[in-house]
């Protein structure tokens, strides 16, 4: 018995002692641009740490409430650069544009400075392979009244010509001719109907097609320049069907992605409410179902901001390998 008491003793002390934080890692600080940064880079760092080294995320002033992406990458500076301290930032249009500004250059030249590949955060919880599951926890109805995946890839090709045309024109500091709040507006959806889904694609691709003709015709010098940068931007890892992750995020969560989950949750919702009504027996329960019901559903919009199921999408793969490869030189540091 005292056997198995010095046992337990011994255990629970065992088991106290790894709640406490384990100085002897290596801590590595991860400067991120905003609050919302925090628990994305959070979770990306979660299954990198071991018994070596942590992350800890943070905003980038102590003192003060200045955010921001400059902010971020300016903290980059001093004897803890490097091993020590990250910056953690949304890629923007800074990837792309490969070294045509001094921001890219920083981004793609510092394997300390870890970014989105995507636009921006918003785009990850945008992914189309995920919003199905976003409409089921917001409605609780597992029925399917569209193929987000498809529409999303007829989207992002209708799109892929005249977003490269925008990217050309920013690697060339022409910011007005295309600028990135016309190429918005010009890609947004401007209506949803989910009888004719096709219908809003179809309007897309004549506006698409309409501003191409317009560039063409204005800067037909550079017709083949933006052709072999297509070709580029594919080698950087933009994907025709994807250009939506490389869009402005904000844009595509509140322009495109919410302007199909709103009706279609609507839809579904109905859907449940009528068969609900459909199925009761008397007033009673038709009331103490339907109230059971509204209290488990939660607004699109709040869901799609929580939505975490982007893992497989290709540009978070290539932050993993990132950090990845950042860990390894680290671990060579120490």
């Amino acid at each position: 018995m005292k056997k198995l008491t010095e046992y337990l003793n011994s255990a629970f002390i065992e088991a106290a002692n790894s709640l406490r934080p384990k100085k002897a890692r290596h801590r590595i600080i991860a400067y991120v641009e905003s609050y919302d940064d925090i628990s994305f880079w959070r979770s990306v760092f979660d299954e990198f740490e071991n018994d070596k080294y942590h992350f800890e995320v943070m905003l980038p002033a102590r003192t003060n409430l200045t955010k921001g992406k400059k902010r971020a990458m300016m903290n980059m500076l001093g004897n803890a650069y490097g091993k020590n301290m990250i910056a953690c930032v949304d890629s923007d249009y800074d990837y792309l544009l490969q070294g045509t500004t001094s921001t890219s250059r920083q981004i793609i030249g510092n394997r300390y400075i870890l970014h989105t590949y995507a636009y921006a955060i918003d785009n990850f919880r945008c992914y189309s392979d995920s919003l199905k599951q976003v409409c089921v926890l917001s409605t609780l109805n597992d029925k399917e009244v569209i193929d987000f995946n498809a529409f999303m890839k007829l989207y992002s090709r209708i799109c892929f010509p005249l977003f490269a045309w925008n990217i050309l024109l920013y690697r060339k500091q022409d910011t007005r001719s295309m600028s990135m709040l016309k190429f918005c507006e010009i890609v947004r959806l401007t209506s949803f109907s989910i009888g004719n889904p096709a219908y809003s694609l179809q309007q897309l691709s004549h506006r698409v097609e309409h501003n191409i003709a317009l560039l063409e015709k204005r800067f037909p010098n550079l017709v083949e320049e933006q052709n072999k940068l297509k070709q580029e931007l594919v080698a950087l890892g933009v994907n025709p069907e994807e250009t939506y992750l490389y869009i402005q995020g904000h844009h595509i969560m509140n322009s495109v992605v919410l302007r199909i989950l709103a009706p279609v949750c609507r839809h579904l919702r109905n859907k449940r409410e009528e068969e609900i009504k459909r199925l009761a027996y008397h007033r009673q329960q038709y009331n103490n179902e339907l109230a059971s019901y509204r209290h488990g559903q939660c607004d699109v919009a709040l869901m799609l901001t929580k939505n975490t199921n982007y893992r497989e999408s290709s540009p978070y793969q290539r932050i993993r390998k990132d950090i990845e490869e950042l860990l390894l030189s680290i671990e060579g540091k120490l």
